[in-house]
């Protein structure tokens, strides 16, 4: 029985200008995604629709300056050139970061931190889809509804856009499958107060990155506002010595305002071991600093767990000597059985040939 393995490789196309975020303005003056040769990959196209209170009117995203209370329609405005109409899954997320210091716009698993006090998704609201009919153009409204109470630094978050998928079609297809969608930020401030970032350790616990054993420094930007260009290294030793088991250096990470960091520290396909141990931790931005130590425990469950899920242990396992006994069991067993029956096989026909002969010499002596 055949298994077929899909792979979908979700494409996030960023709006122009949304390097901003990264601090590198590239199409600053273009502020849409206009269809090319061949038309776009989603079957659609998006024009931002900046709003009078637009901060940055170079960019392709929302830059808003806001008021406490204030609530305001903003518009993306979708253009569909086919004949035919064309539905748009729209997907409202809060900015978040991933381990490798990446910040997320689209759909995310990873949770919200304690230190958010105001989400991107309880503040901007819009339709869950769009159906654009063919040949036409329509806008997408979204509703923004700031906070009662005043807030410094910034609320951020992405609004995803992509064609919704013909599951028939979707099935009939083999290999893999290319999924694309648009993303277009959102900034939504009220003051000019700068707000500077603030790192704080959560916890330190052992589990499982890309099915393989780590250790993750869990870690948050309490502030609300971005933090560009850090660095993390942290060690693992154990908790009474300075003998460092594992160890891990990443550089160039952001991280969005007011969300957690799931830094993981590679054990490198070595079985993860039940003990205590210690881990030390060093993070810093330009002039900014942060140094933490915690202890923490990996118990018997958790090693015997992970180091059943590890892939790399899978794959180095030794031989089973019980599986090899088994085989080797078996066979003899066979070759018995084969050897006994063919020994009686080759008796019996030994007798008929005795017997035979014993025929023909009585038949001879009678004849005589």
């Amino acid at each position: 029985m055949k298994r077929r393995i899909t792979l979908i490789v979700t494409m996030i196309l960023y709006i122009a200008g949304i390097s901003y975020f990264t601090g590198v303005p590239t199409y600053a003056d273009d502020t849409s995604v206009k269809q090319g040769e061949g038309g776009s990959p989603l079957g659609f196209t998006y024009k931002v629709i900046q709003p009078e209170n637009q901060q940055n009117k170079e960019v392709g995203y929302f830059d808003l300056k806001m008021a406490p209370e204030q609530k305001q329609t903003v518009q993306i405005e979708l253009s569909n050139d086919s004949e035919n109409p064309v539905e748009v899954i729209v997907s409202l997320n809060g900015a978040k970061t991933n381990g490798n210091g990446v910040i997320e716009y689209g759909p995310s698993k990873i949770d919200n931190d304690k230190s958010l006090k105001y989400d991107f998704v309880d503040i901007v609201k819009g339709p869950e889809s769009v159906t654009v009919p063919g040949k036409s153009t329509l806008p997408l409204e979204l509703t923004i509804t700031m906070p009662k109470a005043g807030y410094d630094g910034v609320i951020s978050g992405g609004i995803q856009m992509k064609k919704k998928a013909d599951e028939k079609a979707r099935k009939e297809q083999k290999g893999v499958i290319n999924e694309y969608a648009f993303m277009v930020g959102m900034l939504l401030t009220e003051s000019d107060k700068v707000v500077e970032p603030n790192l704080q350790l959560n916890s330190v616990y052992a589990g499982m990155n890309n099915y393989r054993n780590s250790v993750f420094v869990n870690f948050s930007n309490i502030e609300a506002t971005y933090l560009e260009g850090l660095t993390v290294e942290a060690q693992v030793m154990p908790k009474d010595a300075d003998t460092v088991l594992y160890d891990t250096k990443k550089a160039n990470m952001r991280v969005a305002p007011n969300s957690l960091v799931d830094f993981p520290i590679s054990m490198n396909g070595e079985k993860m071991v039940a003990g205590d141990y210690r881990a030390k931790i060093a993070a810093t931005s330009g002039e900014r600093k942060w140094n933490w130590e915690q202890e923490f425990t990996i118990t018997d469950e958790e090693a015997d767990k992970y180091n059943k899920q590890d892939v790399e242990l899978v794959q180095e396992e030794g031989i089973n000597w019980t599986l090899v006994a088994i085989g080797v069991g078996g066979a003899l067993v066979i070759i018995l059985i084969v050897f006994v029956v063919v020994r009686l096989v080759r008796k019996k026909q030994e007798a008929k040939k005795k017997a035979a002969r014993k025929r023909k010499k009585n038949n001879k002596v009678q004849k005589d």
